[in-house]
């Protein structure tokens, strides 16, 4: 079985796992993540299959990537570990801590409910997908051919992160975007109805963003009873990078609470 890719900060205390969203990457964490090992933590920046350094795998699954993070776990012996997931990477935590309880300490989910959405990244992938390495020679080429598909700079510099030098004279795409174009059902699939878990755990939503509405905090109730649900003001569905100390204390501030 592949194993994921990881770049783990710090060399001892409690193990931190971090999943990134989809289209991201274990890199986007590294700030906080040299926080958390100031701390004392041992923080695992996970890339999930199809993205950053990890494994291609035609099979894309919020299934198959809770079993690639039991294998990291077991080769990496991670025993209990605290898990941290914001959008696609908080779905894996959600269903890992329901499909394995008792191998999580607790976990934190940031902007995402548990709840099936509606696909809305298709734009972008189109735009991923057009880019010809065979032309494009340089990330300004790409930002500019990327900006016909998606006209927020910001959004646009975080995809763009996403491209790497295949070879000293090529450029290509770190993620699959073959198999990632056409994933936003999977991606957008909500929880089994009779999913659930008792492990402890933090919701945090961003005040801007609609991917956790007031609605959603009964459906969060029904699947995780020892959830608290907490909110970041003046924050989007990026709340970590728009409101990153915020963030930072509200992590540490429930990782200090016990659990």
């Amino acid at each position: 079985m592949n194993l994921l890719h990881s770049t783990i900060i710090g060399d001892s205390g409690r193990d931190l796992l971090i999943l990134h969203g989809f289209l991201g990457m274990g890199d986007n964490w590294k700030t906080h993540a040299k926080g958390w090992a100031a701390m004392g933590y041992r923080v695992h920046l996970i890339d999930q299959r199809n993205h950053g350094r990890s494994f291609w795998s035609d099979k894309f699954s919020y299934k198959s990537m809770v079993e690639d993070l039991a294998h990291y776990c077991q080769v990496n012996e991670v025993k209990r570990p605290i898990l941290l997931g914001h959008s696609m990477g908080g779905k894996t935590v959600m269903q890992y801590a329901c499909t394995y309880p008792e191998r999580v300490s607790t976990f934190i989910v940031a902007d995402i409910a548990p709840k099936a959405y509606t696909s809305h990244h298709q734009l972008i992938l189109n735009g991923l997908a057009a880019l010809d390495f065979s032309q494009i020679k340089t990330r300004n080429q790409a930002n500019e051919a990327l900006s016909v598909y998606v006209k927020d700079e910001n959004t646009r510099q975080f995809l763009l992160k996403n491209i790497y030098w295949e070879t000293p004279e090529k450029l290509g795409l770190r993620i699959n975007i073959n198999i990632l174009k056409n994933a936003s059902e999977v991606i957008g699939e909500g929880l089994d109805a009779n999913a659930q878990s008792s492990v402890p755990c933090l919701f945090l939503k961003g005040g801007n963003s609609e991917y956790i509405l007031n609605q959603d905090h009964l459906i969060i109730q029904h699947h995780f009873p020892n959830a608290e649900i907490k909110e970041i003001a003046a924050a989007g569905h990026w709340l970590h990078a728009e409101q990153p100390t915020i963030f930072f204390q509200q992590v540490n501030a429930w990782l200090n609470s016990g659990v």
